[in-house]
């Protein structure tokens, strides 16, 4: 059997590339998506491109509590050991924290920090047990420092990487590892409409591609913090 790695947010950018570069390797994949139609296009791709290797999709919108539950439910329901879980599902919604929108703090804190919570205590019975596993949060460079434009997601962010510190001293005598990815500008749904050129940013499969490599060290070494920037700096 293929091993089983968890991926939120599955079906564009980060997320979506993350998935394919698993696929790649030989690991059966479970996916979430707020849209069955991205999910389906999704699916339709996976069907066409590989093979000897499953993806699993579930429509939810993870920044609901019951719909977080419901993707838990969801996973547990294979009774399939989860050997990797990439906590990817987020929402950047850019602005300054004295003049955004009432709920956008909430909104951010919901989808950004709180459905990681929630997956990763859901999956980690399991992963205690075995004393095995991999447990990825994506951040952001706004997670170690403030940016103009940033506003609440600077915020949920931070409170992203604090958590996966706490994470990751709890569960170190439980043989499970969790690594910080704090990637910079990343050429993503969340940067349409820029006149900046695509060249200007990383390409998501960059930020696969260090997922992989940090899932695949040798049990007694564990990549903690992973910064990832553009080559010309960070777009502020």
């Amino acid at each position: 059997m293929n091993p089983l790695v968890v991926v939120t947010g599955g079906t564009k950018g980060i997320g979506r590339a993350t998935v394919l570069r698993f696929l790649s390797g030989g690991y059966d994949v479970i996916t979430c998506s707020r849209s069955n139609q991205n999910l389906a296009e999704l699916q339709a791709f996976v069907q066409e491109n590989y093979s000897g290797v499953t993806l699993y999709t579930c429509s939810a919108d993870l920044s609901q509590r019951t719909e977080t539950e419901r993707f838990i439910e969801y996973v547990l329901g294979f009774q399939r050991a989860v050997d990797i879980l990439v906590n990817n599902t987020g929402i950047f919604i850019p602005g300054q924290l004295h003049k955004e929108p009432e709920g956008i703090l909430e909104r951010s804190i919901e989808t950004n920090v709180y459905s990681a919570y929630h997956i990763t205590r859901g999956l980690l019975p399991t992963m205690i047990s075995r004393r095995q596993g991999h447990i990825f949060m994506i951040c952001s460079t706004a997670s170690i420092m403030a940016y103009p434009n940033g506003g609440s997601y600077s915020i949920s962010k931070f409170a992203l990487y604090g958590m996966t510190k706490v994470f990751r001293e709890e569960l170190k005598p439980h043989g499970v590892k969790v690594t910080a990815i704090l990637p910079g500008a990343t050429y993503t749904d969340s940067w349409a409409g820029t006149d900046l050129p695509e060249t200007r940013f990383m390409k998501a499969e960059d930020i696969a591609e260090n997922i992989w490599s940090a899932a695949h060290l040798s049990a007694s070494a564990v990549i903690e913090d992973l910064i990832i920037r553009p080559q010309l700096g960070d777009i502020i």
